[in-house]
């Protein structure tokens, strides 16, 4: 098969368990950082915790700019097959091509500097590069077929992941905090709840009791994950949440 089709199919694989890279993520840091800590190779450090945290939200706060401004069936959670109605050029697209990809790395980025380990830091920046990167060109892919001349206009205008803020042009959409809540209602939580891991799995890894610290974080996650089923609920037993005609 020749390098081009196979790095599609590669691709198109990759994209329906994209979803699953988190929890890899999270497995081997959670390991990772248990064995420092249990080892007293890593302490405990909350401006360190507070940092990885920013850069994670971060992460997020870009997905939600690229979410908030696109219209429907684009810019989406699907896992079946590539879906775009129409080619976002403007917001956040007219400086990058693939923003959620950009908000994603600095979600799991900040997961991976939580752990304090280099080694691993690297590993996570390579391992995504090579994952997504095949999603991207299976992605791109698609979206050259299908809009053909006004892609390659726009692709050969915008960068792939490194955004150039210099470029931006304002959407046409209003911002849809409907949308933003229906697609989006996890990540807040499950930010919040893996870094509430790391602390209590590390806690036990140097003390040998499991016990939750009552300070900020844990508030912090119980909030969120209250906003989350409730966000869960309004999705999927009213009809607050249904997206306009965009």
């Amino acid at each position: 098969m020749p390098l081009q089709e196979e790095l599609e199919q590669q691709g198109n694989f990759l994209f329906k368990y994209r979803s699953y890279i988190p929890i890899i993520l999270l497995v081997v840091g959670l390991c990772i950082y248990a064995y420092d800590r249990a080892n007293n190779l890593v302490q405990y450090n909350v401006g360190i915790e507070i940092a990885a945290l920013s850069v994670g939200l971060l992460g997020l706060l870009i997905r939600v700019i690229t979410v908030g401004f696109t219209p429907k069936n684009t810019s989406g959670r699907n896992t079946a097959r590539q879906v775009a109605d129409t080619l976002n050029t403007k917001g956040i697209y007219s400086t990058v091509r693939h923003p959620l990809y950009v908000g994603n790395f600095f979600m799991y980025l900040g997961i991976a500097l939580l752990t304090t380990n280099l080694y691993f830091v690297l590993l996570f920046i390579l391992a995504f590069w090579v994952y997504y990167e095949r999603i991207m060109f299976a992605e791109e892919q698609f979206l050259r077929r299908k809009f053909k001349e006004n892609y390659t206009q726009w692709a050969n205008k915008v960068n792939a992941f490194i955004p150039n803020i210099s470029k931006w042009k304002s959407a046409d959409l209003s911002f849809s905090w409907k949308k933003v809540f229906k697609k989006e209602k996890n990540g807040l939580f499950a930010l919040f709840l893996v870094f509430l891991l790391f602390r209590i799995l590390g806690n036990y890894a140097t003390t040998q009791r499991l016990f939750i610290q009552w300070d900020w974080l844990t508030y912090a996650t119980i909030f969120t994950g209250i906003l989350y089923f409730i966000l869960k609920f309004l999705k999927n037993r009213t009809k607050v949440l249904d997206e306009d005609m965009r």
